[in-house]
């Protein structure tokens, strides 16, 4: 596993530093290999969705994860940009992608195992291209054909959708290493690890947001 709890921890450094104005942390000691990443934001005890973006191109993990937490966090046009009130009750979880492979079968790939993403051919003919990460299908309770369905429409598909029709897309499956944070572990690991910090302010104790 390349994936770690201190690329979670990095992600909310960069996102703590954002919304107080403090100088961004500095570059953290894991791996800097290039991967295709998702920096996914959920909140509340019912951990709904909050942000989700990422890259399908390999980016160095410093500076992708320091792009797509602030992308995700504050530029997911399906959400308003996050706010400090919200970062007690955030949920953190960083993706890297693996495994691409494209298959010719839209139903070759599985539940709760595969990411999938989909190119097509809109109705007045533009491509659009649209993903799921691999644990959204199965925490949605869908089949294949719900997926891709509920994909299409992701990706902006408005006319009927036939089995004709979901022939025509081309599809990739990958997997991907997930990890998540919840923000209070981010203060535990934090006051644990201080020493690895890299952060030039201190972090809020506990009882800040009480």
């Amino acid at each position: 596993m390349v994936v770690s709890a201190e690329m979670c921890c990095f992600c909310f450094d960069v996102l703590y530093c954002h919304l107080y104005g403090h100088q961004p942390p500095r570059s953290p000691r894991f791996t800097n290999d290039p991967y295709p990443l998702f920096v996914t934001w959920k909140i509340g005890r019912d951990k709904r969705l909050r942000g989700c973006i990422g890259t399908f191109s390999a980016m160095n993990l410093h500076s992708g994860l320091r792009e797509y937490t602030l992308t995700s966090a504050l530029k997911d046009s399906r959400f308003p940009p996050m706010t400090r009130d919200e970062l007690p009750r955030l949920f953190c979880s960083v993706s890297l992608l693996t495994n691409f492979e494209d298959v010719c079968d839209y139903l070759d790939w599985e539940v709760g195992v595969h990411g999938i993403r989909i190119e097509f051919i809109n109705e007045k003919g533009s491509k659009r291209t649209a993903t799921y990460l691999p644990e959204v299908a199965k925490e949605q309770g869908w089949d294949h054909i719900q997926t891709i369905d509920s994909l299409l429409r992701k990706g902006g598909y408005k006319a009927p959708i036939t089995n004709d029709f979901r022939k025509t897309i081309k599809l990739t499956r990958y997997r991907s290493e997930k990890m998540t944070m919840s923000y209070t572990e981010y203060l535990s690991h934090r006051q644990h690890h201080h020493f690895q910090n890299g952060l030039g302010h201190a972090l809020p104790p506990y009882n800040h947001y009480s």
